[in-house]
């Protein structure tokens, strides 16, 4: 009882993390990525390449700086441009539900699509997708839904050259494809967070890269 006590959210993460990783494994049309350190899942052409061109359009209307908490912009760390999709938009909507589907998850957990758009020299240095509870921020997000459980994240164009996720923990390095839909569990099997999630968007060498990310909560986001 302890250590669910010093961990917020624990059990809800190990329940969570247990009910999507089931439902993934035994989906035929998922692939689970080989490694013991993290629960990383891939589904190719979950977009078809129309609604990946309307959702850079739609990134593109919504795009600012991006920034991290209380690290801006101008600190180089996240120096791609971001904004939230309209969650009310139907399209938006039903990428959303496949999405939650997919996963068998409750949508009321869900934040809302945000889209990125990295061009040349901009990236996402190596970075955990989950909260550190011991920082103040972390009193604002227990209330809008608390920890991050999973993570899902869809490639929408081809990459003349750069812009890989590179989960570098677990020394891997995924190519943006347009389509595939990348899916990882930001907690171990007992709730804990997992460190090996530890991931990067590097730098975009030519051409540019968007994307478009939602994340699951373990209560009601808000």
């Amino acid at each position: 009882m302890a250590k669910t006590e010093t961990i917020p959210d624990q059990d809800a993460l190990r329940r969570m993390g247990k009910l999507v990783r089931e439902r993934l494994e035994a989906d035929p049309g998922v692939y689970k990525i080989d490694t013991d350190k993290a629960d990383l899942f891939a589904v190719g052409e979950f977009l078809t390449p129309a609604e990946c061109q309307r959702l850079c359009l739609m990134v593109d209307a919504t795009a600012r700086p991006s920034s991290l908490h209380e690290i801006g912009y101008d600190s180089g760390f996240r120096t791609s441009y971001s904004g939230d999709l309209d969650p009310h938009d139907s399209f938006v909507k039903s990428i959303g539900r496949r999405i939650d589907d997919l996963l068998g998850v409750n949508s009321a957990v869900g934040e809302a699509i945000q889209g990125q758009r990295y061009l040349p020299g901009q990236q996402f240095k190596p970075h955990n997708d989950w909260f550190y509870t011991t920082e103040k921020y972390w009193l604002d997000e227990r209330k809008r839904g608390g920890q991050r459980s999973w993570t899902t994240m869809a490639f929408l164009n081809e990459v003349e050259e750069g812009g890989e996720t590179h989960f570098t923990d677990i020394g891997i390095k995924i190519e943006p494809k347009p389509g595939v839909l990348l899916i990882w569990n930001n907690a171990l099997p007992d709730g804990r967070p997992n460190e090996g999630t530890i991931h990067a968007g590097t730098p975009v060498v030519k051409g540019s890269k968007y994307i478009i990310t939602k994340w699951y909560r373990t209560r009601k986001w808000k």
